[in-house]
């Protein structure tokens, strides 16, 4: 077990002695602590000097590296081999973005990535311009992407984040829910004649995206006509070309999906489409160099320098060492609010597992709760348990610069004066001295002193980048899928399957009388039985 080794062993012992020091003594000592933990990659600024930790823990952190053949793992990522290994597959989403031949299983597979790239590439370009006519003739103004989970979070997020680039003739919506609602408000103002879906399910058989995609394919025949053939109003990009085909898509709008990716790193594929429908195709490619630019510097620069090998093994230490139980990620740009709803999946999906590669309980804690929100909204809601409440989280401060305008720069600097507050807080002297200055008498300064006292040494990082193009937005998507395949490997677990989610699944088929048996347990019966007088009562 690896938490036996010395590496590991060393690591808590120079945890103990870090435990009592404060941020500040830390910056106290070392005029060039900034210097020495933060590093670049092209335009961006990684900051991590907000962290607790010295050179000393980091040097700990990358002898554990070592000691776990992480070099080896991210040759053994990048080369192709069955790191799946749970379901017998590669995971080699970076080949979607490569431009140099990628082997898995021994064959080269950029010409398939090449097949299907194209592919979209005319699809997209006749639906912008357009070339894409519904069963009336008139042209496709309106694309719906209906997928969940890894079919949605990355393209929903990829449209928002990247919002500017699209064009007011011409929308692309997101439907996710299983409740009518979500797809009842995308199409309340929609013209059925120029709206086309894409249907993304790799397997073809999700449940959610299969109920609405019947549900649009019904709201067609009321607005169309029950005899008009729908097919110019689908596609799909799904592997399950004959469920497809049964469903009225055809051939030519099927688009597949390489085995070798899964649906959480699966943005860079097909399932990308409705990106490219909402910003371009040659915006959609900058993206791609993008996460190219992040795969270079991951399977090439030192694991000291390697900016997610680094935010991998903070994130370890915040977990392993410091008994962080959540992580919160605080983009201070309204465009990147979906990101920590992506990455609650990307990194909890992948790694929020209890077993290692040898199918035994991995004997330490494994991925945080992720959670956050985009600045500076979250500053009046729960910013105040940063400040003042008892536990500590651990955050990432995403900052695009911007130019230099009022506006944003206010952004800018509530980001920065939030990451120093933060860490720095306020102690009592500090809360009577301020009380004093705006006159409170002597009573109440004692009264009110102790609620005023933020105890600081929240840990943080900062990535700083100039702004939010696809090229910015595509590397870092990157480096958190990059951190979170680190950590992964670091913790001895399979970052790229999700048995746990097939059990609710299995559950629900159950419950829908699919599996023909009998309430998993008294408390569901219960449940049951009070929905059917609920309905029974509003039905009389």
């Amino acid at each position: 077990m690896f938490t036996h080794s010395p590496e590991w062993a060393a690591l808590g012992q120079h945890a103990e002695r870090l435990r009592e020091r404060h941020l500040t003594a830390l910056f106290a000592t070392d005029d060039q602590r900034f210097a020495r933990l933060s590093r670049r990659l092209g335009d961006l600024v990684f900051d991590f000097s907000k962290q607790r930790i010295d050179k000393a823990a980091i040097d700990l952190l990358l002898a554990f590296a070592r000691m776990r053949r992480l070099s080896q793992g991210i040759a053994a990522l990048a080369g192709g081999e069955m790191l799946n290994f749970t379901e017998g597959r590669a995971a080699q989403h970076m080949a979607l973005r490569s431009l140099d031949p990628v082997m898995v299983g021994g064959q080269n597979v950029l010409p398939e990535v090449a097949t299907t790239r194209e592919r979209m590439r005319s699809l997209v370009s006749a639906l912008r311009s357009g070339g894409t006519r519904g069963a009336s003739g008139q042209p496709i103004r309106h694309v719906v992407n209906i997928g969940i989970g890894g079919s949605d979070l990355g393209p929903r997020m990829a449209a928002h984040a990247l919002g500017p680039l699209g064009r007011g003739d011409f929308r692309v919506s997101f439907v996710a829910n299983l409740d009518p609602d979500e797809l009842g408000s995308v199409l309340a103002d929609a013209t059925a004649a120029e709206t086309l879906f894409i249907v993304a399910s790799k397997t073809f058989t999700t449940q959610e995206t299969l109920a609405n995609a019947e549900a649009a394919r019904a709201w067609l025949r009321v607005r169309l006509g029950s005899g008009v053939d729908l097919a110019p109003h689908f596609i799909a990009v799904s592997n399950n070309v004959a469920a497809a085909r049964a469903f009225g898509v055809s051939d030519d709008r099927c688009l597949s999906l390489p085995e070798w990716v899964g649906g959480r790193y699966s943005m860079w594929s097909a399932i990308g489409l409705p990106i490219a429908c909402a910003i371009g195709w040659e915006a959609f490619e900058q993206m791609l160099a993008g996460a190219r630019e992040a795969d270079q510097h991951f399977t090439s620069a030192p694991l000291e320098h390697n900016v997610p090998v680094l935010m991998g093994l903070l994130g370890l230490w915040n977990v392993n060492f410091l008994g962080c139980a959540s992580h919160a990620v605080l983009p201070y740009c309204q465009r990147l609010a979906d990101l920590p709803s992506y990455l609650q999946q990307l990194e909890m999906e992948s790694n929020g597992k209890r077993i290692d590669r040898d199918g035994r309980p991995v004997p330490c804690d494994t991925a945080p709760v992720l959670w956050g929100g985009a600045g500076t909204v979250g500053q009046h809601a729960y910013h105040q348990l940063l400040y003042q409440g008892t536990a500590t989280i651990p955050i990432d401060f995403i900052v695009p610069v911007g130019d230099d305008v009022p506006a944003q720069r206010m952004l800018v600097e509530n980001a920065l004066a939030q990451s120093a507050a933060l860490m720095l807080g306020r102690d009592e002297h500090q809360s009577r001295a301020q009380l004093a200055a705006a006159g409170r008498v002597a009573d109440e300064i004692d009264r009110l002193a102790p609620h005023l006292v933020c105890p600081g040494n929240q840990p943080s990082s900062t990535l700083l980048f100039p702004l939010l193009t696809p090229h910015a937005f595509g590397r870092l998507v990157a480096l958190y899928e990059h951190k979170t395949f680190v950590q992964g490997w670091l913790w001895g677990i399979n970052s790229f399957d999700q048995y746990g989610v097939e059990l609710g699944k299995q559950m629900a088929r159950a419950l829908s009388g699919a599996g023909g048996g009998a309430p998993p347990d008294g408390s569901t019966a219960g449940l049951l039985e009070s929905i059917a007088r609920i309905r029974g009562t509003r039905r009389s």
